[in-house]
Protein backbone atom coordinates (compact mmCIF):
# COMPACT_ATOMS: atom_id res chain seq x y z
CA UNK A 1 0.00 0.00 0.00
CA UNK A 2 1.21 3.53 -0.58
CA UNK A 3 2.51 5.52 2.07
CA UNK A 4 2.15 9.38 2.61
CA UNK A 5 4.24 11.57 1.39
CA UNK A 6 2.50 14.74 1.59
CA UNK A 7 -1.28 15.54 1.07
CA UNK A 8 -2.71 18.26 -0.77
CA UNK A 9 -5.83 21.07 -0.60
CA UNK A 10 -6.86 23.66 1.23
CA UNK A 11 -7.34 24.60 5.48
CA UNK A 12 -9.62 22.97 6.89
CA UNK A 13 -11.25 21.24 3.64
CA UNK A 14 -14.92 20.75 3.31
CA UNK A 15 -16.44 18.23 0.24
CA UNK A 16 -19.96 17.39 -0.57
CA UNK A 17 -21.10 14.31 -0.27
CA UNK A 18 -23.40 14.79 -3.26
CA UNK A 19 -23.17 11.67 -5.83
CA UNK A 20 -23.56 13.83 -9.07
CA UNK A 21 -21.11 16.15 -8.36
CA UNK A 22 -18.67 16.49 -5.54
CA UNK A 23 -17.34 20.24 -4.50
CA UNK A 24 -14.57 21.08 -2.57
CA UNK A 25 -14.71 24.52 -0.73
CA UNK A 26 -11.17 26.00 -2.42
CA UNK A 27 -11.36 29.69 -0.41
CA UNK A 28 -13.31 32.63 1.31
CA UNK A 29 -14.29 35.68 -0.43
CA UNK A 30 -12.59 38.44 1.99
CA UNK A 31 -13.19 41.64 -0.09
CA UNK A 32 -14.47 42.90 -3.22
CA UNK A 33 -11.24 44.40 -5.11
CA UNK A 34 -11.46 47.27 -7.14
CA UNK A 35 -14.94 48.74 -8.54
CA UNK A 36 -15.65 46.25 -11.61
CA UNK A 37 -16.66 43.18 -9.12
CA UNK A 38 -13.60 41.60 -9.09
CA UNK A 39 -12.79 39.70 -5.45
CA UNK A 40 -10.22 38.59 -3.25
CA UNK A 41 -10.33 35.03 -1.88
CA UNK A 42 -8.59 33.49 0.55
CA UNK A 43 -7.06 31.08 -1.09
CA UNK A 44 -7.45 26.89 0.56
CA UNK A 45 -5.50 25.65 -2.94
CA UNK A 46 -1.80 24.60 -2.14
CA UNK A 47 -1.01 24.81 -6.24
CA UNK A 48 -4.11 27.52 -7.16
CA UNK A 49 -2.96 27.05 -11.10
CA UNK A 50 -5.52 24.55 -11.29
CA UNK A 51 -7.93 27.66 -11.36
CA UNK A 52 -6.05 28.29 -14.72
CA UNK A 53 -8.23 25.49 -16.21
CA UNK A 54 -11.51 26.18 -15.06
CA UNK A 55 -14.62 27.86 -16.49
CA UNK A 56 -16.59 28.63 -13.97
CA UNK A 57 -16.95 28.35 -10.17
CA UNK A 58 -19.67 27.92 -7.43
CA UNK A 59 -20.39 30.14 -4.46
CA UNK A 60 -22.48 30.10 -1.39
CA UNK A 61 -22.43 29.38 2.20
CA UNK A 62 -22.81 25.16 1.61
CA UNK A 63 -23.22 23.08 -1.72
CA UNK A 64 -26.93 22.87 -1.65
CA UNK A 65 -26.61 26.73 -1.92
CA UNK A 66 -23.81 27.42 -3.77
CA UNK A 67 -24.57 29.52 -7.52
CA UNK A 68 -22.52 29.23 -10.48
CA UNK A 69 -20.66 31.54 -11.93
CA UNK A 70 -18.59 31.91 -15.50
CA UNK A 71 -15.12 32.61 -14.31
CA UNK A 72 -13.63 35.75 -16.77
CA UNK A 73 -10.05 36.38 -14.99
CA UNK A 74 -8.34 34.88 -12.25
CA UNK A 75 -5.16 36.43 -10.81
CA UNK A 76 -2.98 34.32 -8.59
CA UNK A 77 -0.87 35.07 -5.26
CA UNK A 78 0.74 33.89 -2.33
CA UNK A 79 -2.01 33.57 0.21
CA UNK A 80 -5.01 35.39 -1.97
CA UNK A 81 -6.39 35.36 -5.18
CA UNK A 82 -8.34 37.62 -7.31
CA UNK A 83 -11.55 36.32 -9.46
CA UNK A 84 -13.71 38.32 -11.98
CA UNK A 85 -16.99 36.02 -12.12
CA UNK A 86 -19.41 36.63 -14.84
CA UNK A 87 -22.79 38.92 -13.55
CA UNK A 88 -20.73 40.27 -10.70
CA UNK A 89 -20.16 43.43 -12.46
CA UNK A 90 -19.49 46.01 -9.66
CA UNK A 91 -18.86 46.60 -6.05
CA UNK A 92 -21.55 46.36 -4.32
CA UNK A 93 -22.51 42.66 -5.88
CA UNK A 94 -19.08 41.72 -5.24
CA UNK A 95 -19.45 43.14 -1.77
CA UNK A 96 -22.68 40.90 -0.94
CA UNK A 97 -20.82 37.98 -1.49
CA UNK A 98 -17.90 38.88 1.15
CA UNK A 99 -17.62 35.98 3.52
CA UNK A 100 -19.26 33.50 0.97
CA UNK A 101 -17.27 30.06 0.35
CA UNK A 102 -15.55 29.29 -3.19
CA UNK A 103 -16.14 25.79 -4.30
CA UNK A 104 -15.04 24.15 -8.09
CA UNK A 105 -15.70 20.44 -8.82
CA UNK A 106 -13.62 18.01 -7.07
CA UNK A 107 -12.37 16.31 -10.11
CA UNK A 108 -11.11 18.80 -11.86
CA UNK A 109 -8.29 18.69 -9.25
CA UNK A 110 -6.43 16.08 -11.43
CA UNK A 111 -4.20 13.11 -10.17
CA UNK A 112 -1.55 13.50 -7.42
CA UNK A 113 1.80 11.19 -7.55
CA UNK A 114 1.43 7.43 -6.06
CA UNK A 115 1.62 8.33 -2.17
CA UNK A 116 0.23 11.78 -2.56
CA UNK A 117 -3.77 12.36 -1.61
CA UNK A 118 -6.28 15.17 -1.63
CA UNK A 119 -7.27 16.06 1.73
CA UNK A 120 -10.84 15.22 1.12
CA UNK A 121 -9.65 11.19 0.59
CA UNK A 122 -8.18 11.86 4.14
CA UNK A 123 -10.72 13.47 5.75
CA UNK A 124 -13.38 10.14 7.09
CA UNK A 125 -10.54 7.37 6.92
CA UNK A 126 -11.00 4.83 10.22
CA UNK A 127 -7.21 5.01 12.41
CA UNK A 128 -6.34 1.93 13.61
CA UNK A 129 -2.71 0.77 15.48
CA UNK A 130 -0.34 -1.70 13.53
CA UNK A 131 -1.35 -3.48 16.38
CA UNK A 132 -5.41 -3.26 14.96
CA UNK A 133 -6.61 -0.92 17.88
CA UNK A 134 -9.05 1.50 16.62
CA UNK A 135 -8.36 4.64 17.52
CA UNK A 136 -11.48 7.11 15.45
CA UNK A 137 -11.63 8.80 12.26
CA UNK A 138 -9.80 11.79 10.56
CA UNK A 139 -12.01 14.72 10.96
CA UNK A 140 -10.06 17.29 10.38
CA UNK A 141 -6.29 17.88 8.30
CA UNK A 142 -4.34 21.23 8.81
CA UNK A 143 -0.58 22.17 7.58
CA UNK A 144 2.34 22.82 9.79
CA UNK A 145 4.91 23.67 7.01
CA UNK A 146 6.93 21.14 7.44
CA UNK A 147 3.87 18.53 7.43
CA UNK A 148 0.35 18.38 7.51
CA UNK A 149 -1.67 16.90 10.96
CA UNK A 150 -4.14 14.95 11.06
CA UNK A 151 -6.85 15.14 13.72
CA UNK A 152 -8.43 11.96 14.72
CA UNK A 153 -11.37 11.91 17.24
CA UNK A 154 -12.82 9.15 18.75
CA UNK A 155 -15.65 10.93 21.42
CA UNK A 156 -14.24 13.22 22.88
CA UNK A 157 -10.25 11.99 22.46
CA UNK A 158 -8.54 13.92 19.74
CA UNK A 159 -5.15 12.77 18.56
CA UNK A 160 -2.99 14.95 16.58
CA UNK A 161 -0.64 12.29 14.14
CA UNK A 162 1.66 14.10 12.07
CA UNK A 163 1.66 13.18 8.69
CA UNK A 164 5.01 11.53 8.47
CA UNK A 165 5.78 7.94 7.31
CA UNK A 166 7.65 7.08 11.11
CA UNK A 167 3.73 7.64 12.37
CA UNK A 168 1.28 7.00 9.37
CA UNK A 169 2.50 3.57 7.93
CA UNK A 170 -0.23 2.86 5.25
CA UNK A 171 -2.90 4.34 4.03
CA UNK A 172 -5.68 2.48 2.11
CA UNK A 173 -8.79 4.96 0.78
CA UNK A 174 -10.20 1.78 -1.12
CA UNK A 175 -11.15 0.41 2.10
CA UNK A 176 -10.90 3.76 4.61
CA UNK A 177 -8.04 2.69 6.62
CA UNK A 178 -5.16 4.67 8.14
CA UNK A 179 -3.04 2.22 9.91
CA UNK A 180 -0.43 4.11 12.00
CA UNK A 181 2.20 3.54 14.43
CA UNK A 182 1.93 5.57 17.83
CA UNK A 183 5.00 6.92 18.90
CA UNK A 184 6.11 8.14 22.64
CA UNK A 185 3.92 11.00 23.73
CA UNK A 186 1.40 11.61 20.52
CA UNK A 187 -1.15 9.67 23.14
CA UNK A 188 -2.02 9.61 26.76
CA UNK A 189 -1.70 6.52 28.54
Amino acid sequence: MPRPRRSKNGLFLKSSNDSSERLIEIGRIVRSHGLDGCLKVRSYLETPEVLYDLSELLVGCNVSEAHRYPLETVGIGKVFFILKLGGIDDRDAADGLRGAPVWMPAEKMGKLPEGEYYWREIIGLQVVTEEGRKLGRIEAVFPTGSNDVYVCREGEREILLPAVDEVVRRIDTGSGVMVVRLLKGLVES
